[in-house]
């Protein structure tokens, strides 16, 4: 498996699990049964599973333009050191942006986000000019 696919699958196993911890505080504040409804007038959550939910949303919206251009990539076989390197600066992105907006590092989580930015825009350069 190339890097980048291999980055891929990190990225979209982070993303895909990202929602456990929020969802074990709504369990945790609301009880089971609330949880899985829509009672009103529930207990909110606390602040950081807030946040981790609102992360979650971000990683899914960017997973969407992240995972077409690895498998372009893919496709058309003009994977290499920029791809690569991009594809491993991405996921990392995404782990340091989930860790500061859950804890509320404000400065880091711009950077992340503008890193991960940056990688998938280096990305599509790649296969524009190929």
């Amino acid at each position: 498996m190339s890097d980048e696919l291999s980055y891929l699958t990190y990225v979209t196993l982070l993303t895909a699990l990202m929602w456990v911890p929020y969802i074990l505080n709504m369990i945790s504040v609301r009880g089971l049964v609330n949880a899985m409804g829509y009672p009103e007038n529930s207990p909110p959550m606390a602040d950081w599973a807030n946040r981790l939910k609102a992360a979650h949303y971000n990683a899914v919206e960017n997973l969407v333009v992240f995972a077409p251009l690895i498998l372009i990539v893919e496709i058309m076989d003009i994977g290499g050191l920029a791809t690569a390197l991009s594809s491993m600066i991405y996921f990392i992105a995404r782990v340091v942006h989930a860790l500061s907006y859950t804890l509320k590092v404000p400065y880091v989580r711009t950077g992340a986000y503008a890193a991960g930015w940056l990688s998938v825009l280096c990305i599509a350069s790649q296969i524009l000019l190929a």
